[in-house]
């Protein structure tokens, strides 16, 4: 396994106290990335929130941070990611800030430094389009959603 150098920078110093992001465990593929609210929010049901991490990120070009949900907010409370997995770019250099949607049945609270989504490193192969009038047929050819598994 490779490992790749980021360079994090927190935004401001009245939460130093927050964790930067860290793998949990040696097999975690995502680091677990904190709210970075004073005391604590609240996540009403049915309601979306942009909330911040307090950190900006400097990413090798060539590679993304995928951020994706955590599935024990998900499955315990009903809390997820929009625009899952969301992108930062590695020209990005503003405050990650984490898209979270409450589809639970009641309300959320979010306290200082919870761990509320988790941050992928992941390799970005660049596409190279080519403009044509044909393309081969495929065995699914222009079968659409929910196509494949109905019968």
């Amino acid at each position: 396994m490779e490992n790749i150098k980021i360079k994090i920078k927190r935004i401001d110093n009245k939460y130093n106290d927050i964790p930067i992001p860290q793998y949990t465990t040696q097999g975690s593929s995502g680091l677990d990335i904190r709210a970075a609210v004073d005391n604590q929010f609240v996540l009403e049901k049915g309601k979306v929130a942009l909330i911040p991490t307090n950190l900006c990120v400097e990413i090798p070009v060539g590679y993304e941070i995928q951020v994706r949900p955590r599935s024990g907010l998900a499955v315990n409370h009903g809390i997820g990611i929009l625009n899952s997995p969301g992108t930062v770019d590695s020209d990005y250099r503003g405050e990650i800030k984490i898209i979270l949607f409450n589809f639970g049945e009641k309300d959320f609270i979010i306290k200082r430094g919870d761990r509320i989504a988790q941050i992928v490193l992941s390799k970005v192969f660049k596409a190279e389009l080519e403009e044509t009038d044909d393309l081969n047929n495929s065995f699914r050819a222009e079968g659409g959603f929910g196509h494949t598994g109905t019968k």
